[in-house]
This record gives C-alpha cells, structure tokens and sequence, in this order.
C-alpha cells in the first residue's frame, strides 16, 4: 500500500504546479499593453498575434501524451514546466508582427503541453485519494493567475521594462516549478505498452465532455473581457467600478474552486454542473436583465460561481473516460481553448451586430447546456468510483 502521506504530499506538488502555471498566464496578461507598443502594432493585428496562442497550445497539446510516455510523467512535467514558464519571456523580445506571432505560437505550444501534462497528474492525484480535488488545483491555477496578475500590476505601474520583468518573473516561476515536480508522482509505462500516436482525433467521450466545457469557458471568456465593457457603455459606470466587475468575477472563481471539492465530493460531478448551469443561468439574466451596476456586477459573480467547477470536472472527467488520460485531456483542452479564442470576438461581433445585452443573451443560452448535457458526466464519474473501489482499496503506486 502507498504511503498515503506521500499521496497528500504529491497533491501539494501538483497544486504548486498549478499556480506556477497560473502566474504565468498572469504576468503576462498585466503587460500586453507594453507589448502592443514595443512592437508598435494597432489592436487588430495584436488581437491577430495574441490568437496564435490558442493555435500553438492546439497543435502542441497531443504530443504531450507521448513526451510522458517517452520520459515518466514526473520528467516530462518537469521539462514542459520550465519550457513554459522561460516561454514567458519571449513575446516581450518580439519587435514586430512576425515575430510576436512566432513568439505567442511558441508561448501557446508550452503552454498546452505543460496544461495537459499537470492535468492528467491531477487526474492521477484524485484518484489515489480516491475523492475530488482537480476544482481545488484549478482553484490554485487561479490562485497563481491573481498572484502574477499583481505582480505584473506593480512592475507596470512602477514603469519597468517588461523584458526584465519577465525575465525575472521566469527564473523565479521556473526554479519553483522545477522544485514542486521533485514530489509530484512518477508514472511509468509498461515494457509492452505502446507509445500514444504524436497526434490523434481525441476520443468521442472526449468530445461530448468538451462540449460542456466548451460552454463554460465561453461564458468565462465572455465575462472577462467583456463584463468591465458593459458596465462602463451599457450602465455607465465608472472605469474603477466597471474594472472592479472583472476582479470581483476572477476572485470569485478563484474560491468556488478552492471550495469546489468539497461540494464536488458531497453531490458528485453531475449534479454539482447541474447546479452550477442554474447559477450561471440566472446570473446571465441577471446581466441581461440590470438597470444598475450593482444588479451587473451580481449577475457576473453568480455567473462565475457556476462555472468555477465546470473545466476542472472536465479534465478529471476525461481523465477516468478512457485508457489514455493524456489523449482525452488534450482533446478536452483543445476544445476549450477554442471556446476561450472565439468567444470574446463573437460577443463583439454580436455587439457590434445588435447590443451587449443580446450578446449575454447569448452567453446565458449556451450556460443552459451545462445543465442539459451534464449527464455526459456520469460515466466518468462511474468510472472514478470504480477505480476507488473496495477491490482497489489498496492504492496502487507508480506503474513499473
């Protein structure tokens, strides 16, 4: 029987690497203003650049199946980690449009392999505690995302040079992430198994489980880049409230996340994204329907308190789906990168087209799927409980 000490400890370590991951994402965020003007570029063509993010993690993303096989799963995530957080670096370096799309396709590449990597560890993690924890380790990603987020704040506000910010910023994400991967667990593959395909159509489980993430992301997406907008155009709210809208959502699927397992182990994943498709229904119409910026900002915070678990379930979901957790993982990955790239650009076409309240409209539509199509769940679900079972009650380590 493993250690289940060493089990607690491994969860620390991939939570770590969540947040190592997050703070990333977030320093970077802070800083593409900088960015824009370093390379003198208007907003369509870095809105042109900035999507060969999600282009690059979707390429990347199968092949992290096979690096962990080729390496043990504690190597490859040790690698892809760094390789992500050094990326951090790069788009600061690009002087033009050509470089910073090469630079972001590289940074998106990293960064997918490194999702997928820490993510089926995740899956692994939850089940040898034989109970939820992937809402808290994407809760942690968060975490780590609202930590770099500040940092990058304070280096803008303090007006340094975003080269050396993220130069620092990598070395210190990098020795971090390197060091939690020390305790994380390493899988190793069978003699006989064969190596995953380097690229592969995800599974059809694979793909009905995106779809419900897919939902939750747009909504995610949506609320992020749009929700400050809405305020300010849409109640005319001040630019300090109308940003306050937007940390007060991130901060708030911050903890429903933390939180998430907790609800997640008491109800289960189908009824947790039931309830969750509800809140985020009601929040939609809550934004849709606000004569005030108080009655808005309600609506985004319920909003982002329904689809705070949504992702998280996802991945585990497809995790325990099938014999390949890394394939199904990237699949799912892929489809809700996808959904976080066009949903801010299609609610401002919409906009464009009509208004900001019928684009929510649209928003609180898709929210309804999470309810509707919450039950692709289940058999993951059934899955998990079976692989936690009285004849598995000893919790296996490592495969030799």
């Amino acid at each position: 029987m493993e250690d289940m000490s060493g089990v607690r400890r491994a969860r620390y370590a991939v939570a770590a690497v969540f947040a190592v991951h997050g703070a990333v994402t977030g320093s970077f965020a802070t800083r593409v203003p900088w960015i824009q003007d370093h390379a003198s570029l208007g907003a369509g063509r870095l809105g042109f650049a900035l999507a060969f993010t999600a282009l690059g993690a979707s390429c990347a993303m199968p092949l992290a199946g096979r690096i962990s096989h080729r390496f043990g799963s504690r190597n490859a995530l040790r690698g892809l980690i760094a390789l992500w957080t050094l990326s951090l670096v790069l788009p600061s370096l690009a002087p033009n449009l050509p470089a910073l799309c090469l630079a972001m396709f590289t940074y998106g590449a990293c960064a997918g392999m490194a999702d997928v990597a820490m993510n089926a560890l995740g899956v692994e993690v939850e089940r040898r505690l034989g109970r939820s924890v992937m809402s808290g380790l994407h809760g942690m990603w968060s975490a780590g995302a609202l930590v770099g987020s500040a940092a990058g704040t304070l280096a803008a506000h303090l007006g340094a040079d975003a080269r050396t910010h993220f130069l620092l910023a990598a070395a210190v994400l990098t020795v971090l992430g390197v060091l939690s991967c020390t305790w994380v667990p390493d899988i190793q593959p069978a003699e006989d198994e064969e190596p995953p395909p380097r690229f592969a159509l995800p599974p059809r489980s694979a793909l009905l489980i995106g779809m419900v993430g897919f939902c939750a992301v747009f909504a995610e997406g949506a609320s992020l880049d749009w929700s400050a907008v809405f305020l300010r155009d849409r109640l005319d709210s001040s630019a300090g409230l109308a940003a306050a809208s937007t940390t007060a959502f991130m901060l708030t699927m911050a903890v429903a996340r933390i939180a998430g397992d907790a609800v997640v182990n008491r109800f289960g994943a189908v009824r947790t994204v039931r309830a969750g498709g509800v809140l985020a229904v009601l929040g939609g119409l809550l934004v849709v329907l606000a004569g005030q910026p108080v009655v808005a900002m309600g609506g985004f915070a319920l909003m982002g308190l329904g689809i705070a678990v949504v992702v998280p379930l996802c991945f585990a979901a497809a995790g325990h789906a099938g014999p390949n957790p890394s394939q199904a993982i990237a699949g799912v990955a892929t489809i809700t990168y996808t959904s976080g790239l066009i949903a801010p650009s299609l609610i401002g076409g919409v906009a464009q087209a009509t208004s900001l309240v019928v684009s929510f409209g649209v928003v609180t539509a898709l929210a309804c799927g999470l309810t509707v199509c919450a039950g692709v769940l289940r058999s993951a679900e059934r899955g998990a409980e079976r692989e936690v079972s009285p004849r598995a009650a000893a919790v296996p380590g490592p495969r030799p």
